[in-house]
C-alpha cells in the first residue's frame, strides 16, 4: 500500500464532494442533451428547451457554489483542495458554454441548423458522458482504466470538433455573402467548439487526480 493509499483508507468516505460531482456531471450531460435536441426542432419548438437549459446552467451554478463552500467549510477532503476546486469549476466552464450557444442561437433567431451546428451538439453530448462515466469512478479510484479510458475518448471528440469547426468556418467564408449570418453562425460555431476544449480541460484534471491516486 502506497503513502496515497494508506492515508486514502484512514480518510472516512466521504459523503459530500462525490455527490455534488455527480450531480454536476449528470447536469452536464442534460444540458449537452437539450441543446443537441434543440438544433433537431425548427425554430418555434426550440424555445422551451432553451428556457430548461437556463434552469440547468443556473443549477450547475448552484453546484459549484455548494462545492466551494464545501471546500471552506471541511478540513478533510477527499483529495487535494485544489483539484476538487478545478474540477467543480472545469466542469462548470463546459456547462457555461453550451448554455452560451443555446443563447446564442436565441439571441440571433438562427433559424438555420447546419449540419457542422447539429455535429458540434452531438460531440459535445457523447464528450459530456464520458466526463460522467469519469466522474463516477472518482468514488473509490480502483478503476483508473475506465477513467483513462473516457479521457481518452474525450480528447479524440475534442480534435474531431477542432476538424468539424475548421471545415464549418471555411464553408461559411467560401459561400456565405451576407455578413449578418457570418457573424452569428461564426459566433455559434466557436462557442460550441470552446465548449468541447473545456471538455478536453476537464478530462485533463480527471487524469490528473487519477494519476495522483494510482
Amino acid at each position: 500500500m502506497n503513502i496515497n493509499n494508506f492515508f486514502q483508507f484512514l480518510v472516512p468516505k466521504d459523503k459530500k464532494f462525490f455527490p455534488l460531482f455527480e450531480q454536476a456531471s449528470s447536469n452536464l450531460i442534460e444540458i449537452a442533451t437539450n441543446l443537441h435536441e434543440a438544433v433537431n426542432l425548427p425554430l418555434k419548438e426550440r424555445e422551451v428547451l432553451f428556457q430548461k437549459i437556463d434552469v440547468l446552467e443556473q443549477k450547475g451554478e448552484d453546484i459549484t457554489r455548494q462545492t466551494n463552500l464545501e471546500l471552506s467549510r471541511n478540513f478533510i477532503t477527499p483529495f487535494d483542495r485544489e483539484d476538487i476546486y478545478s474540477l467543480i469549476t472545469s466542469i462548470d466552464n463546459v456547462a457555461g458554454n453550451l448554455h452560451g450557444a443555446a443563447s446564442r442561437m436565441r439571441l440571433y433567431q438562427v433559424d438555420k441548423i447546419t449540419k457542422s451546428i447539429r455535429k458540434l451538439t452531438e460531440i459535445n453530448l457523447e464528450a459530456c458522458q464520458n466526463i460522467d462515466v469519469a466522474v463516477r469512478e472518482l468514488r473509490d479510484l480502483k478503476k483508473m482504466k475506465n477513467i483513462t479510458d473516457a479521457c481518452l475518448k474525450i480528447n479524440k471528440l475534442e480534435n474531431k470538433s477542432d476538424n468539424v469547426y475548421d471545415k464549418a468556418v471555411l464553408d461559411l467564408f467560401e459561400n456565405e455573402t451576407d455578413a449578418k449570418n457570418i457573424i452569428k453562425y461564426k459566433e455559434v460555431l466557436s462557442v460550441l467548439e470552446t465548449a468541447t476544449d473545456k471538455c478536453k480541460s476537464v478530462a485533463g484534471v480527471l487524469e490528473s487526480i487519477s494519476v495522483k491516486h494510482s
